[in-house]
């Protein structure tokens, strides 16, 4: 069967080996546990996900070169494919600035205790500790 499946094949047709999908499943399996291995470091925040999302852009690439078959198409197409990831890395570098302008939100400043405030010098005296003996008034 598989001699008539070619002799009815289009002439000048090319054949190509499809890919390994145990290797890739090996590969994928290989880069999981390798995000499972960066979470469990302990690494600061912002290595730790810029490790993350780099293996996962590599699953991607992996998922979309030999499960939807990238690897075998034209450059145009991986041109449309490719078109989406520009466009997010564009966005982070334009939001960048907002956000880590807005990071001092998180932490805490002295300046944001509850009755603390610059220049109380000549404030009113503060109430006495209830524990403090109280003076007689003359």
């Amino acid at each position: 069967m598989a001699e008539t499946a070619a002799a009815h094949a289009p002439h000048g047709a090319v054949e190509h080996e499809g890919p390994s999908y145990i290797a890739v499943f090996i590969y994928l399996t290989i880069l999981t546990a390798a995000e499972l291995g960066v979470y469990a470091m302990g690494l600061p925040k912002t290595v730790m996900v810029g490790a993350l999302v780099a293996l996962a852009l590599a699953k991607a690439v992996l998922v979309a070169m030999y499960f939807m078959h990238l690897s075998f198409e034209r450059r145009g197409l991986w041109i449309i494919a490719g078109i989406p990831l520009v466009l997010v890395f564009f966005c982070y570098l334009m939001l960048r600035p907002d956000l880590s302008a807005r990071a001092w939100t998180t932490s805490h400043h002295p300046e944001e205790q509850i009755g603390v405030h610059e220049g109380a010098e000549g404030a009113a005296p503060a109430a006495p500790a209830p524990d403090a003996p109280a003076q007689p008034q003359s």
